[in-house]
């Protein structure tokens, strides 16, 4: 932005904020007065909080799910008795991996 856009914002900004902190203002906002407008914010603003549960639980969910398998592992594979080296097969990521050049 430009000197004088930001000027000119800042400007605004504050000549607002005066207007809204003079008692004339002030005194015209009341609670009483608000009446269904009040009721109608608060759910909308309950329903975007609720609705912040559902990504909420999946990631959650997700992460006991990850740090279980950590934990727990996985139920590793009876190997056969006479098998080469070769031929026994790894679990990627869970220990080194014999390679052959």
């Amino acid at each position: 932005m430009s000197k004088t856009r930001k000027a000119l914002m800042t400007l605004s900004t504050v000549v607002w904020m005066i207007l809204l902190a003079t008692p004339s203002f002030g005194k015209s906002f009341s609670m009483k007065d608000a009446g269904i407008s009040l009721w109608i914010f608060i759910i909308i603003g309950a329903v975007i909080i609720l609705l912040q549960l559902i990504p909420a639980a999946i990631l959650f969910f997700s992460f006991i799910g990850s740090a279980s398998t950590m934990a727990f592992g996985r139920k590793k594979v009876p190997e056969k008795e006479g098998m080469k080296e070769e031929e026994k097969m790894a679990i990627p990521g869970y220990g080194p991996l014999t390679v052959e050049k």
